[in-house]
């Protein structure tokens, strides 16, 4: 299946679970969220102390409602009218239904300190356009961080990036046929965070306290060359005489 059908599934298997995956996160039902990867997310946005958080994936808007709750302003984006819904019905901030294209094509104006992705980057080329819009996103000094699966526990092999079979697992019951998803190693992750003119500040990663194993790993990113004015003179300056 090419990459072009496979992007199409994951936004067709979204809109068919969006019911679903909603029960799934109001009820509590993934352990790793409840014992981890959750807590593990909130705490790593809030120690940047940011005003305001764009939640990319956004889904049924809890992590914007747990920010919210710290005073953080949120603006919570996803590709499902149905998830979007669901977030607006329960406050905590503004929710749109902004596609991952639409935001690679600079659809969305806004800044923000933080630009978070927890668990909303199942794709190949959907993805890579949308890290490429990143630093657009930030404020001066703003951080992007994405929270995934970690390699070491997703038993893919061989260890290589290429599209795989989903699985709702451990969600519970109502969903129907899951969406594919992109596996990325380690260093393939660090790569595209390159590549999209962002540095790798930090790799977290969030230990599950029953298995002692990772449940996910997290990529703290800020933008590539981004300095006082001094240094960006500085560079400016040295930029024009090589070019003299």
């Amino acid at each position: 299946m090419g990459d072009g059908a496979s992007e199409a599934l994951i936004l067709d298997a979204w809109h068919a679970n969006a019911q679903a995956w909603e029960a799934a996160v109001r009820e509590g039902r993934i352990e790793s969220r409840k014992l981890a990867t959750d807590q593990a997310i909130v705490e790593l946005v809030l120690s940047r102390a940011p005003r305001t958080v764009i939640d990319v994936g956004c889904g049924e808007g809890w992590l914007a409602r747990a920010l919210a709750a710290q005073g953080i302003e949120v603006l919570g984006v996803d590709a499902v009218p149905a998830l979007v819904e669901a977030a607006s019905a329960k406050g905590g901030g503004d929710f749109r239904v902004v596609s991952y294209e639409d935001m690679a094509a600079g659809a969305l104006k806004q800044r923000a300190d933080v630009v978070v992705c927890n668990f909303s980057l199942l794709g190949g080329a959907s993805v890579d356009a949308l890290l490429a819009a990143v630093p657009a996103l930030l404020e001066p000094d703003g951080v992007l961080a994405i929270q995934t699966l970690h390699p070491l526990v997703a038993g893919v092999e061989p260890y290589a990036d290429g599209w795989h079979d989903g699985s709702w697992a451990g969600c519970g019951d109502g969903f129907s046929q899951p969406a594919p998803w992109y596996f990325r190693t380690l260093g393939s992750w660090v790569t595209a965070i390159q590549k999209a003119g962002l540095t790798v500040l930090a790799i977290k990663e969030p230990i599950h306290p029953h298995t002692g194993r990772p449940a996910s790993v997290i990529f703290l990113a800020g933008a590539s060359y981004r300095g006082n004015g001094d240094e960006q003179a500085s560079r400016r300056s040295v930029s024009r005489h090589r070019t003299e």
